[in-house]
């Protein structure tokens, strides 16, 4: 059968789903995962699964492209591993971004939701807490390329355009850090808007506590050595 004889039509791959896209994607399976309206104690229940569940995939992505950099790195190719890390920086900002939808949701009638929650709460996502437990690797890895280098932190900074892959993997840390800091700002005004900024979450947990979370930073070390370059050029000035 030549090329324009075959029938594309008719699914190749394994499975029964009508078409190899679905298979492929196992989107029979994936629809399945969302409450349906004959469970639903209000409509909006569809608009919060869907949100969080994106939102863990975003994160898994994000993961897995961290933990991939993270090897570059260990393996010496610095510059594969910042250009690698632009990946995980968009799936935070998605991430970020659709928390949006959730402002759609009406404070009082998300409270029929809420009931229905249990125990449920953000600080138990799978997806943010292998995120933060791939980080620090890939800290780790960096400063021991930076200290391959014979390198501080500022000089790194100063010396720039002599190790610029190691600078642009500095600062693609940085990004991501300011990303991971940019959601839990964004997640806490959502929460506040929603239910509140002064009341006791699903997990009992004030809400107030999300505020606190927002200065929470992954590597200090690079938001620190921004004051440590301004004090330098400010005694150099003098």
């Amino acid at each position: 059968m030549s090329a324009t004889d075959e029938d594309f039509d008719t699914p190749i791959l394994p499975g029964g789903a009508p078409s190899d896209y679905e298979r492929y994607l196992n989107t029979e399976e994936l629809l399945a995962l969302q409450k349906g309206p004959e469970e639903w104690v209000h409509r909006d229940e569809l608009l919060f699964q869907v949100v969080h569940q994106s939102g863990e995939l975003w994160l898994k992505l994000a993961t897995s492209d961290v933990e991939e950099a993270a090897r570059l790195t260990e393996e010496g190719d610095v510059a594969e591993a910042a250009r690698h890390l632009r990946r995980p920086l968009r799936c935070l900002r998605f991430a970020t971004d659709q928390l949006d939808m959730l402002e759609e949701l009406s404070p009082w009638e998300y409270q029929e939701i809420r009931k229905v929650l249990g125990h449920g709460s953000g600080f138990d996502s799978p997806g943010w807490r292998s995120l933060r437990a791939a980080l620090p690797r890939l800290g780790q890895a960096f400063h021991a390329r930076r200290r391959e280098a014979g390198l501080s932190l500022a000089e790194l900074y100063v010396q720039r355009r002599d190790h610029d892959a190691l600078y642009r993997l500095a600062e693609s840390l940085i990004e991501l850090d300011e990303w991971c800091q940019t959601w839990r700002i964004r997640h806490y005004r959502v929460v506040a808007r929603v239910i509140g900024d002064a009341v006791v979450g699903t997990q009992g947990t004030p809400v107030e506590v999300l505020g606190r979370l927002v200065q929470t930073v992954v590597f200090p070390e690079l938001w620190e050595v921004r004051n440590e370059l301004t004090a330098r050029s400010k005694a150099e000035s003098s």
